[in-house]
């Protein structure tokens, strides 16, 4: 019976998830094909400024009167704004040769040559095989159109989709500067994944980034808090913390013993990352990184490598996450091939304008190298 119970509890889980799907897509394509009509409409009629406001005051008035909320005049300048921002979105077919697109002959109806192909025809479900050109919510693109960035922008589309993020994980994400701390540990070409494919984890390398933002801690307002206080605080807002390490991470355990030589050691937090397949060992420091905490964690490393992992696995990755570190005393004491790593936090949201700075100064010094396109 309780078989019986669980399965038709995924069951109803799924539909409804399918559902609510479905309707945020049939909006956001809705929307586009609005933003369309609106900006095609004004191509034909006339391209001042004040024609615009006017009709989109007309157009609100009308549409608020027969449909009810939603059609606001900032509503509609939205959805007139998602469809410029995302018109590379078109089917080829109704595109002109120059990228601009092509404004279809009137009286044509919405079931023409673009919605035919995009918005599902009137009394149509969206089914696991239609090919939308979109995924997320609507709530979730009117945010990615205030980013002027088109490759920042495109990032947070892709890891938003892949992530399955809210709207609130969204924008924490955006507002902790993930784009820019993640561009700032790569090359050029690394950059340019960033914004056509994501974040891609295919090396320990790829899992890093500094700062590590840990501003859902609430520490920040205390005067004081001690290591433990800030491992419990990680616990208790787990969820927010594997968002903030990033993809693939699974968590094991905290203060994890092990025995070596009739002696008890204990990492503070034991991760596993399904896609290196291989186990991240974080150890926190609430002060200055000390050479001591490096060899300690190469310690827990070695012991993890040799007694724990599988021969399948790829090798253990060390995680000192620290308040303050010298980039200097980490290189002279670390092996250049160590898999161990000093990453600084902080406890608060970094200034996205400093990292914007910090970001475009690189791709100066690097075009200054030759490096950078």
């Amino acid at each position: 019976m309780n078989a019986l119970i669980h399965e038709i509890r995924a069951l109803i889980q799924s539909a409804r998830q399918t559902v609510v799907h479905s309707v945020d897509l049939i909006q956001v394509l809705t929307n586009f094909e609005i933003g369309r009509r609106i900006v095609e409409h004004e191509q034909g009629g006339a391209e001042r400024a004040e024609y615009g406001k006017a009709l989109l005051k007309e157009l609100s008035a009308a549409l608020t009167a027969e449909f009810g909320r939603g059609f606001s005049r900032a509503n509609l300048q939205n959805m007139r704004k998602f469809y410029l921002t995302y018109i590379d979105r078109l089917p080829e077919k109704c595109q002109m040769p120059s990228g601009k697109f092509r404004l279809h002959q009137k009286g044509q109806t919405p079931s023409g040559e673009f919605a035919g192909q995009v918005l599902p025809q009137l009394g149509q479900t969206a089914s696991p095989k239609f090919n939308s050109p979109f995924n997320l919510s609507w709530s979730q693109y009117v945010f990615l159109i205030s980013i002027d960035n088109p490759a920042e922008r495109s990032f947070y589309e892709i890891e938003a989709a892949q992530g399955g993020w809210t709207l609130p994980e969204l924008k924490r994400q955006f507002n902790s500067g993930l784009y820019e701390r993640l561009a700032l540990s790569r090359d050029k070409d690394g950059v340019k994944k960033l914004a056509a494919e994501g974040q891609l984890v295919a090396q320990p390398e790829d899992l890093l980034k500094e700062p590590y933002v840990l501003e859902f801690l609430g520490l920040d307002e205390k005067a004081k808090y001690t290591e433990s206080d800030l491992e419990s605080a990680i616990i208790d807002k787990l969820e927010h913390f594997l968002l903030e390490l990033g993809k693939g991470f699974l968590f094991e355990a905290r203060q994890k013993r092990f025995t070596f030589d009739e002696e008890h050691f204990f990492v503070d937090l034991v991760f596993y990352n399904r896609l290196l397949r291989c186990y991240v060992l974080i150890d926190l420091k609430i002060g200055k990184l000390m050479h001591g905490d490096l060899g300690q964690m190469q310690m827990y490393v070695n012991y993890f490598d040799r007694f724990v992992k599988l021969d399948e696995e790829s090798p253990t990755v060390g995680i000192v996450l620290c308040k303050k570190k010298h980039d200097a005393l980490v290189e002279i004491t670390l092996p250049k091939e160590a898999n161990i790593h000093a990453k600084q936090y902080q406890l608060y949201l970094p200034d996205k304008e400093v990292l914007r700075r910090k970001l475009a100064q690189w791709g100066e010094v690097d075009a200054r190298n030759g490096d950078f396109n």
